[in-house]
Formats: C-alpha cells, structure tokens, sequence
C-alpha cells in the first residue's frame, strides 16, 4: 500500500546527453559541444527568472546537471522581459542578439517539453511578457 499523503514525483524525462542531443538537432548545432554552451547559458539565465514552487519543480523534471545550473543561480530581484532576457545573454556570451535569440528558442523548446503544459503553463505566468514565444507557445493575455 502506498502512502497517499507522498506528492506525486516527477522524474527527468530525458538524460543530460538526450537533452544536448535534442538541443543540437532543434538548434541546428555543428557540434555537441556548442549544443552544450547554449543549454547552459540558457538554462543559466532561466535560474535567475525563475523563483518558487515552479523553479523547483522544473529542476526535478530536468536532467541532473541542468537542474544544477538553473538551481546554482540566485534569482534576480529585477525580473526581465523576453526580449531584455535575450539581450542579457547576447551580453554574457558576447554573442549577437540574433544568435542568442536562436540559442534561446532552441535550448527553451526542449526546457518545455520537459516541464510539460501545466507546468510550462503556470511557469509562463509567472515570468513577465515576452517568454512565451522563447518557449515556442503563443503570447498569453488576460482578458479585461
């Protein structure tokens, strides 16, 4: 008999090396490495939006090594938009904006299919305007 009062535990759905290799095809990368580089600047970058029950939640669904880099992050006490997150990144790497916007959408579709909808769901809710087209969903708006 199981203990019902347990919360329901949610497993990585894919192992770091499945989650580079599924970065690389969607992003198009030459190679694993460069997959890797843009995992964890990403990944990095959602860590310090990210707060609360979602971010934990998240960490638990992703593989072992990325969740230790959203959770190796201190979230900021100024949360970006979309676009200012993407230019944050182009400054970090010293990438174009363009190119990090690529590596966002990439790194972020495959961060999605791991959370799943509900969580994607409340996780886009929680982060201002702007990240649902980094995730590959449409723009959520409340009606008035």
């Amino acid at each position: 008999m199981s203990d019902q009062r347990a919360p329901l535990q949610h497993l990585p759905a894919m192992t770091f090396e499945q989650m580079l290799e599924r970065v690389r095809y969607e992003g198009a990368y030459p190679t694993r490495e460069r997959a890797e580089e843009a995992v964890r600047l990403v990944i990095a970058g959602l860590g310090r939006q990210l707060t609360g029950g979602e971010r934990v939640e998240l960490a638990a669904r992703l593989p072992r090594e990325a969740a230790l880099v959203l959770t190796g992050q201190i979230p900021s006490p100024q949360p970006l938009t979309g676009w200012a997150f993407v230019e944050d990144l182009a400054t970090r790497s010293g990438a174009t904006p363009a190119t990090t916007r690529w590596d966002t959408g990439s790194v972020l579709a495959t961060v999605a299919a791991s959370a799943g909808p509900e969580l994607l769901t409340r996780i886009l809710r929680r982060l201002p305007t702007g990240y649902a087209l980094l995730f590959g969903r449409a723009e959520l708006t409340q009606a008035a």
